[in-house]
């Protein structure tokens, strides 16, 4: 079996990483190959480009980069349908992949999505693009199949692959003798982001809410978990809105910050289900570039942004958006989790069942429903 994937950024990367363990037991000889990270690498896969080529959000950031991904996009296609996989899998991404996925599709390349676009969320109109592109898609929410058939296109629910790699039990002590931390130690997992971008926009606020938090309990500890290639950017970040911050800094291990804190500040995205499988109470927050703001904005379709709270279906945790995402507004959010401890309690109650729900063994659900699209 030789299958071409692309997976975007550090969370795309660590999906497909876990999809690619299934597909390996199902195919021991599987050939993969395309654009991917160190956790697709980790399977046996082989990279044209890195993951984080593909790390960009936001419509003005895309533009600055929009040379650069088109001509990718276009010399990966190319690649593709002369390999002659026996079929293509996107990895999220859908505004790089869903164009691929029709060129590929059009030159007899089987195509298949992996995570549904959020067309609940915003954006409704890239159902018809998903028709056009994917002969199948794979769902991680279980809401997602229906919506997807009725406009004519084949979807499964295949749960989450986080749900099955993130233990029911989560390994705190181990995690924090680790990272060097006490088993006393009050511990805050800092997570700005993956992306330049979001470092960029992000860091300066949740670092001088870590301050602000650390200047009303001194003895608070912090850890911030980098993706690759960011610590030159985030170290000066650090020095100019942390000086003193009595924080932990690692090149990566998100899920080892996640399982040993007892409370994030956390951006938007899917590290935000990670925390929430932690059960961990979080402040999500959230800056972009302000064209890109406005854009988005007005294209949502639900009150909430952050994955917890749209699958809860209410504000479970609170969530600070551009200009809303102020350092004293994470701080204090912050820290009337730390001072209700009743209400963390229920909050992970809910984060277990919701764990639950999601476990689904996607690498096998989802494997055996490329096998049934590929043989289609």
């Amino acid at each position: 079996m030789r299958l071409a994937m692309v997976a975007g950024e550090a969370s795309g990367d660590l999906l497909a990483g876990l999809l690619l363990g299934g597909l390996r037991q199902r195919w021991p000889e599987l050939q993969s190959m395309g654009i991917g990270g160190p956790q697709m690498a980790a399977q046996g896969f082989r990279a044209w480009w890195p993951s984080d080529k593909l790390a960009v959000r936001g419509y003005v950031e895309v533009l600055r980069h929009y040379r650069e991904l088109a001509a990718i996009r276009r010399v990966t296609a190319e690649r593709v349908l002369d390999e002659r996989p026996d079929g293509f899998v996107g990895v999220d991404a859908p505004d790089f992949n869903l164009g691929l996925e029709a060129r590929l599709r059009a030159g007899g390349i089987r195509s298949i999505h992996f995570v549904c676009p959020s067309i609940w969320a915003w954006r409704g109109g890239r159902v018809k693009k998903l028709h056009r592109s994917c002969d199948h898609v794979l769902c991680l929410f279980p809401f997602e199949p229906p919506l997807l058939q009725a406009h004519g296109v084949p979807a499964t629910y295949v749960g989450h692959p986080l749900a099955d790699a993130i233990p029911l039990q989560a390994p705190r002590v181990a995690a924090r003798q680790a990272l060097g931390l006490l088993e006393s130690d009050t511990v805050v997992a800092v997570l700005p982001g993956s992306r330049r971008s979001e470092i960029a926009y992000n860091a300066p606020s949740f670092l001088r809410a870590a301050a602000l938090m650390h200047g009303r309990r001194p003895e608070l500890r912090f850890v911030l978990p980098l993706a690759p290639g960011l610590r030159p950017l985030l170290e000066p970040l650090l020095a100019l809105h942390g000086p003193g911050l009595p924080i932990v800094l690692t090149d990566g291990g998100s899920h080892a910050a996640l399982a040993a804190c007892d409370l994030t500040l956390i951006a938007s995205g899917t590290a935000t289900l990670e925390a929430a499988l932690f059960r961990r109470p979080m402040v999500i927050g959230y800056r972009m570039h302000p064209i890109s703001w406005q854009i988005m904005k007005r294209m949502g379709y639900q009150p909430w942004v952050g994955l917890p709270n749209i699958l809860c279906r209410e504000f479970v945790v609170p969530e600070l958006l551009q200009q809303a995402c102020t350092p004293q507004a994470l701080a204090d959010e912050a820290m009337a989790w730390l001072d209700a401890p009743a209400r963390s309690a229920a909050l992970q109650r809910r984060f277990e069942e919701l764990h639950h729900q999601l476990r689904q063994d996607t690498a096998r659900t989802a494997t055996d429903a490329i096998a049934q699209a590929l043989a289609a």
